[in-house]
């Protein structure tokens, strides 16, 4: 048999299940406080109250959680334009070590001439975690 704790620390559960998955926890919810208060009835009933708590729970969060879980991540070809500071020599077609926003990446000399440590250079380029960089 379900004891108070049991339900309190669901119900607790369920008032702070804000986002994300934590709000299907509560699904059986409705079953179990019934339960507890004698109202549970028969299983049939338990499994009925159940199922149709759980289409309620997924006709009203379905849409914002599936929004949340399928909303694009930032791209990081974004940073094709950002200037970029150059911490080592860097060869035509070699690569190093290239400040971009406070973060030093891997780039990529893309131009026909030696980048020079501190010369400003633009990104042209991500490839995965290489910047593509070209001298202003």
């Amino acid at each position: 048999m379900i004891t108070s704790a049991v339900v309190l620390l669901l119900l607790a559960a369920a008032a702070a299940a804000v986002r994300g998955v934590a709000k299907w926890l509560g699904r059986p919810l409705p079953v179990g406080t019934l339960a507890r208060f004698g109202f549970g009835g028969a299983p049939w009933v338990q499994w009925l109250v159940f199922t149709v708590s759980s289409v309620v729970y997924l006709l009203l969060f379905r849409g914002r959680l599936q929004d949340r879980v399928e909303r694009p991540g930032p791209k990081v070809d974004t940073f094709v334009g950002e200037l970029v500071v150059p911490r080592e020599r860097i060869q035509p077609g070699d690569v190093g070590r290239v400040e971009l926003r406070g973060t030093l990446w891997t780039g990529r000399n893309d131009s026909a001439q030696a980048i020079e440590p501190g010369q400003r250079c633009r990104v042209t380029g991500v490839d995965n975690l290489v910047v593509f960089v070209q001298p202003e």
